[in-house]
Formats: C-alpha cells, structure tokens, sequence
C-alpha cells in the first residue's frame, strides 16, 4: 500500500512539473517575441542614425552606427538589413579614400545581398565597386562590373540605377579622353534623372559633364554646369558632393591661368575635404595648390604644400596622385635651384608612370589581399556567433537543473543538437570562405593568359608548345617615333602612347582579338588563338580599321589642341604560327614562326593610316562583303623580296583607284 501512494506521488510530481514547464515555455516564447520587436526597432533606429551621419560627412560616427545595426541584424537573421549595413559600411570608407576596406565590405554585400535574393542591392553594389575601381585606374574591370551591373538591372527595370550605371560608363570614357562617347552616356543619364526629379544625381551628373567640357576647353560651358551642380550640393547640403564640384572648379579656372581664382576653389575644397575626412580630395586639393603656388613663383610653398599630398597619397596608394606630387615636387626644387632634390622626384614621376602602366595587374593583387581579409573576417564572425550560442545554451541548462529530470534530459538533447548544428554550419561557412578565395586566385590567372592555357598551366604546371595551321597576326607601329617623341616630355611621350594603346585593348576585346605584347611603340595581337575561331580573319581586319580610325580622330583632336601626336602604319598577315609560354619567372604567352615576321614586314611596308594586309590574306576574306581591296602591286619587303600587298577598307566609304 505505501508503494502505491509513493507511485501516486510520482506521477502527480510529473505532471505538476509538466504543467509549469509549458506554462514557462509560453511566457518564454511570449517574451522572446517582444524583445525582437524591440530588437529590430533599436537596429533601424541606428542604421538610420548612420545614414544621417554619412549624409552630413560625420564619417566616424556613422560607421559607430552602423557596426552597432549589424550586429542586431545579424542576431535577428535579417539578412537583406544586414547587406545594407555592408553596403553603407562600404561607402563610408570609400569616402574616406579607404579603398581596399570598401571593396571587402561591398564584397560582404553582394554575397548576403544574393542570400537575401536581393538583386536590386546586388546592382547597385556592383555598380559601387566599379566607381572604386575606376578611381584607381582599372578601367576593364570597373566596365566589367558596370556591365553586370547593366544585366541584373534591365531584369528588374530599375531605371535610378540604370542611370548610374550609365553615368558611371560615361566616366571611363571620359578618363581614357574619348569625350564624345562621355558626353553621349553623361546625357543619356542626364534624361532619366531629369524624369525621376533626383536632384542630388542631377548635381553629381552636371559636375561630371562640367568635367568634359573643360577637356574640351570649352570653359563657358564647363562654368554654367559646375555652377549648376554647386547650387544643387548647396541646397540639399551635400559635402561630398560638393568637394567634387569645387574640384573641378579649381582646375577648370587653372586651365584658364586665372590662378587666384583657381585658388580659392581648391582651398574651399581643402576645407570641406578636412571637416568631412576626404583623404583623396585632402591630397588632390594639396597638390593642385601646391601647382598654383609654384605657377605664382612661391616655390618653397609649393613643395610644403605638395609635400602634405604625397603624404596622404601614399597613405591611400593612389598612383595617379603620387605622381603629380612628385612632378609638382620636381618643378618646384628645380625652381629653387635645388637640382639634386629634383632629379630625386623627377626619378619618381617616371617610376610611377610604370606603375600607372602595369596597375592593372596591381590592382587584381590588390583584390586578393583583401578577398583574404574577407575570409579572415568571416571565420571571424562565424566563431564568435557560434560562442554566443553556446553561451546561450549554458544559461539554459542551468536553469534547466532546476526542474524535474525528464526536462533536464530534453534539454540536453536540444544543446547537443545545437551544437552539432553550429559545427557543421560553421563548417559549410568555412568551405565557402575558401572557394571564394579560391575562385578569385583562378579570376587573376584568367586575366593574366587566355583560359585554355590558364587551364593547361594549373593542370600541369607547364605549358605545352602548340602548331597552329592558321592564325593572323596584327603589328602597329608609329611612324618616324623617335623624332615625334623628341617634342614631348617624358610625362607627354608616356601618356600619349598610354592613351592609344587603352584604346586598342578595347577594340581587341571588342572583335574578340588576343593581345599578345607591346614592344616599346609597337603593338601586337592575333587572331584565333589559343581557341581557333571562323571569324577571326574577319574581325582583325576590322579591328585594324578601328585602330586607325581611332588613331586618325586622335590626330584630328591633338592638331585642334595645339599638340603633337602619332601616325601609324598597321599590318596584317595569316598563317601557321606556334604558340606557348618560355621561362618560369614573369611569364607571357607569345607565338613564332615566318608567319609573325611576315606580319611585321606588312605593317614596315604599309603606309600611315592603312591597313596593309599580304596576298595569302587577301585571298582568305576577299570575297567578305565588309571590305573592299586596292591592289599595290609588288612591293619590296626586307628579307622577303617583292611581295604582293593590299590595302584594305570598309565598304562604306568611297572607292579609290585600282580598289577590287
């Protein structure tokens, strides 16, 4: 009898302690439920704090705000909250000229951004890294980014983002000095602002196309759309935007040698790039005085003044800026008569023009550095989540002592579970880390040699030589280059040959063409390798005529300018080649054979502003309706003999004499 009523209690004691566990789990769930509504209130609230102090050029203190959201965001598993806090993160060291701390929290964004299914985010931060990019100099992979950007935005019809996007394609035109195009982008997004009323994006497209008319001295112009854009950053009290605009304002009344007023706008500028911590507008403003004052023959505050910028140009590792530091620098030393401090600076403009050469390659290292950040962040973050869960489940079990066995074993399998979850998500987390890592190492190859042998090469180490039947090889070279390159300075010389060989990448990778190399002022490509292609002979007799199309409106605007420039002789021949890459160090894929010396004698045989092209050639695409030939006859060729040639011309223009 007195085991019954023992029984009896026991399972009174049970349901007892079932009943309170349920009534607690309800009043737990009941709370857990008011404090993320609490919890999401507090993150908007700071998000919005940030925003407002990213607006009035508080760059500090927004990013206190917006660390602080993420965090909610993060503990609330919001994920399209939590990629808008990457997003402005991102900007606001962008803004600070931190450039390489930017691109890994835009990084951040897209990825959480494409977890959330967000593509309007995912647009919009793309077209953020490609103005990053821009910036610092790489124009193919900023336009890269800009045209992804394009993609995902005509999907969703976003026509705000579509104007930036195509504001932002101007400005690539605009950098490598093709200023119709820029101004055709530039007013194509002008429209679309105009109909959406932004005013804010209509002041940040006046400056822009304020920019291309000083290029193009047209001064009263560039004045009436800076003034514009001046008015407009006034009005909605916009900093940033208006330290570009008083930029501009400086250099446009610098062209014009109205250096006092050129003065006042870049010390405005200075002021506003101080109170807001603009390092690069800080180091462009410093230098661009420095210029002034050694203009007014106040040399030794010129070289105080430019000596700030190179500070903090090395500091964001902006070579463009390092370089007219160090040219300013130069000038002012040999001014005071101090020609060993010149020569030392004068030694440091030409080490940064090779570097403005090769920054393309830099930046994609640079890319790498901070994709590696980007892992260690995220392993980071993963760990400590993972720590706080267990902390979580330690105050639970501990309150979970206190009731009745059964209870207290359910909760230990609920933490065991917990913990194998955060594991293995902390696992997948980790791998994911890794592949991106991974994936952006095979991106930098990819950029540095053709992907078949990019392929070949991380298969096996080496690359095998290969015997192509027929591949078409390009050569140019400008005419009479060492007395054109005695009128110009060194700075003049390295810019000019710059500016045309960006303009032949662009028409290589339009026609679907392989750069091969450059060799002082010759530049080389072919056709249909290393994947052979049907339309190659075509598309690198197009692309010749581009290049010398290009070449002749280079002439034309140089002549307007008062300047000196190039004339090219350009040729083109097919044939059997081999192909590969020799050496372990600094490697490159190039080709051989009497094909590639044929090519050469085309281009030295040619004449300037032709495309010169060999009989084998000719007979391959002259029945292509695109183009028509003139005959030349025979020509002597060194270490050929007499050679039949061909000039070669699209169909659109006039015929000459003996044309076929």
């Amino acid at each position: 009898m007195k085991e019954f009523w023992i029984y009896i209690l026991f399972f009174l004691s049970l349901i007892i302690g079932t009943t309170l566990t349920n009534a607690q789990t309800k009043e737990n769930k009941r709370l857990e439920i008011s404090s993320t509504s609490q919890s999401r209130k507090s993150a908007d609230s700071l998000f919005n704090l940030g925003v407002k102090n990213q607006d009035s050029g508080n760059f500090p203190q927004s990013l206190i705000f917006f660390e602080r959201s993420l965090e909610l965001y993060q503990s609330l598993g919001k994920f399209k909250n939590i990629g808008d806090c990457y997003s402005y993160i991102g900007t606001t060291y962008y803004y600070q000229g931190n450039y390489s701390k930017a691109l890994i929290f835009f990084n951040k964004s897209i990825q959480t951004y494409k977890r959330a299914g967000y593509k309007k985010g995912i647009s919009s931060i793309l077209n953020n890294m490609g103005g990053v990019y821009y910036y610092l100099g790489n124009y193919l992979k900023a336009l890269d980014l800009y045209k992804q950007a394009v993609i995902i935005q005509e999907e969703i019809g976003d026509e705000r983002i579509t104007a930036a996007t195509t504001q932002n394609i101007g400005g690539i035109y605009s950098k490598v000095k093709d200023y119709p195009n820029a101004m055709k982008y530039y007013h194509k997004s002008y429209s679309i602002y105009k109909k959406l009323n932004d005013i804010k994006a209509i002041a940040q497209n006046s400056n822009a196309i304020g920019f291309v008319y000083i290029k193009e001295k047209n001064y009263q112009k560039a004045f009436a759309s800076l003034n514009q854009a001046l008015i407009i950053s006034d009005k909605v009290n916009d900093k940033q935007i208006k330290i570009e605009v008083l930029s501009n304002l400086g250099e446009l009344f610098y062209d014009q040698s109205d250096y006092v007023k050129s003065l006042s706008y870049y010390n405005l500028c200075l002021q506003y790039s101080a109170e807001i911590n603009s390092l690069q507008y800080k180091s462009d403003s410093q230098i661009a005085i420095g210029n002034i004052f050694h203009k007014l023959g106040k040399n030794q505050v010129a070289v105080n003044t430019c000596e700030s910028g190179l500070k903090i140009a090395e500091k964001l590792g902006a070579v463009s800026a390092k370089k007219d530091a160090c040219e300013c620098l130069y000038k002012a030393y040999k001014s005071l008569g101090q020609d060993k401090k010149a020569l030392t600076f004068y030694e440091k403009v030409n080490i940064f023009e090779e570097d403005l050469q090769s920054e393309e390659t830099s930046n994609r290292m640079m890319n790498m550095e901070f994709q590696k950040q980007q892992l260690v962040d995220s392993l980071s973050n993963v760990r400590k989540a993972h720590l706080i869960k267990l902390k979580h489940t330690e105050e639970i079990q501990e309150r979970e002592k206190q009731r009745n066995i059964i209870v207290i074993s359910l909760g230990f399998i609920l933490v065991v579970a917990a913990g194998l979850w955060n594991r293995l998500n902390f696992v997948r987390k980790s791998r994911a880390a890794i592949k991106v890592e991974k994936d952006n190492s095979e991106r930098l190859l990819l950029n540095i040699l053709p992907e078949e042998i990019a392929e070949e090469l991380k298969a096996n180490g080496y690359v095998n030589a290969k015997n192509f039947n027929l591949v078409s090889i390009l050569f140019t070279d400008f005419k009479s280059f060492t007395e054109t390159s005695e009128k110009l300075s060194p700075q003049d010389l390295v810019e000019e040959i710059n500016v045309c060989f960006k303009a032949f990448d662009m028409i290589c990778g339009k026609y679907n063409i392989e750069k091969i190399k450059t060799i002082g002022d010759a530049y080389m490509a072919a056709g249909g390798i290393p994947k052979p292609d049907v339309n190659s002979l075509k598309n690198i007799v197009s692309a010749g005529i581009d290049m010398q199309k290009f070449m002749s409106e280079r002439k034309q605007m140089n002549d307007n300018n008062g300047k000196t420039t190039f004339e090219m002789r350009l040729g083109i021949h097919a044939g059997p080649i081999v192909a590969g890459i020799v050496g372990v160090k600094k490697f490159q894929y190039d080709v051989w054979g009497d094909t590639v010396n044929t090519a050469s004698r085309m281009e030295s045989s040619g004449e300037v502003g032709k495309v010169n092209i060999s009989e084998s050639l000719y007979n391959l695409i002259k029945n292509e309706p695109d183009f028509f030939f003139e005959y030349r006859g025979m020509i002597q060729a060194k270490g050929k003999g007499e050679v039949k040639m061909y000039f070669v011309f699209e169909n659109n223009t006039a015929i000459p004499k003996n044309s076929i």
